[in-house]
């Protein structure tokens, strides 16, 4: 077996300490940056390998933060975790992620396994049914936590996620705006705070307007591209069916799409709709999808940031970081129109 190279053979190779070379394979600033980059081509080429374990015992610090989410296969969320990622890679953070799927075991589980590996921190969007416990008992044995997307009232840590009351209200108004009266609001659930807010600015625009809210024009539980196809026939079968929709998220709303399309409706044109999150894929739906912009990016940003000032001493405490959202209005939510 091949003797595995070490600092010190580095850093006699290039006639400099092993503290500086040592100091370079971690990016410090106190390494001129020309060195920092021949001491880094000497290890790959030498075949040098980073033992974060021995480091990890030296720094207390494992440079691992663990990254919990319900659904990497969301785009919400793949957009949240690319703006964590370059935030923790300007910080030599290496991240793990796991998809809870809303299974709090499963969650647990990821919890318990950070802990074991002495992690550096943990952002996580908490399944449903997260106990503020569960997030005290990592800040009690020295894991600091991050919350996106969803809040856990008396956790006792900060949370960043777009202000959705306000950005229901927006889209909904929008829809008022457009002349619609029958507007009807598909997915979400009650169980989390993003499907309370949303529904809470859904039920604020209507009443703002003098609309009265109808229970059975309230459909709840879709929350994916599939239930949102399936909300479809439930939807065609109100009667005095509504004449717009308005979607807990992008997915729901194109889902429902394909729904009213595949039933021979013409979406944008028959049935207003309206969507959330402002997803990649919205811009190009056929009908270009209105929806709500909901700062994903700096939500993900601003928490790996908080995170970081975490690591840095700071204390933990309870606060709720609100995004504004946008309205962005496309060919989905058409002018209505008489004798359609």
């Amino acid at each position: 077996m091949a003797q595995k190279v070490k600092l010190s053979t580095i850093a006699e190779k290039l006639g400099l300490s092993t503290a500086t070379v040592s100091l370079a394979l971690r990016d410090s600033p106190l390494v001129a940056e020309v060195t920092r980059e021949r001491i880094k081509e000497e290890a790959r080429t030498s075949g040098y390998i980073y033992n974060r374990r021995a480091a990890s015992l030296r720094t207390s610090k494992s440079g691992i933060v663990g990254v919990c989410v319900h659904d990497i296969m969301n785009p919400f969320y793949g957009e949240i975790l690319k703006s964590i990622e370059n935030e923790l890679d300007r910080h030599r953070q290496t991240f793990v992620l796991c998809n809870h799927y809303d299974d709090l075991s499963k969650q647990r589980a990821f919890l318990d396994t950070m802990l074991q590996l002495g992690a550096d921190g943990l952002i996580m969007s908490p399944a449903i049914g997260t106990p503020a416990s569960d997030i005290r008992l990592a800040e009690d044995n020295d894991l600091p936590v991050t919350l996106i997307a969803r809040t856990v009232e008396g956790s006792g840590v900060t949370s960043f996620r777009g202000d959705d009351t306000y950005g229901m209200s927006l889209v909904v108004q929008h829809l008022i705006d457009e002349g619609h009266r029958r507007i009807a609001m598909i997915g979400g659930t009650d169980l989390t705070s993003t499907g309370r807010d949303r529904e809470l600015g859904y039920r604020q625009a209507l009443e703002a307007a003098g609309i009265p809210f109808r229970p059975e024009w309230r459909i709840q539980g879709p929350r994916s591209r599939h239930s949102g196809f399936d909300a479809a026939a439930e939807f065609l079968a109100i009667p005095d069916r509504p004449e717009a929709v308005v979607c807990f998220s992008d997915l729901v709303a194109l889902g429902l799409m394909y729904g009213l399309s595949r039933a021979g409706l013409r979406p944008g044109v028959d049935i207003a709709v309206c969507g959330y999150d402002d997803i990649d894929e919205a811009a190009i739906a056929m009908p270009p999808l209105t929806t709500v912009s909901n700062g994903q990016s700096e939500v993900g940003r601003r928490a790996a940031g908080a995170l970081l000032v975490r690591l840095a001493g700071e204390p933990a405490r309870e606060s709720l970081e609100l995004i504004t959202p946008e309205l962005r209005v496309r060919r989905s939510s058409r002018l209505a129109q008489t004798g359609d």
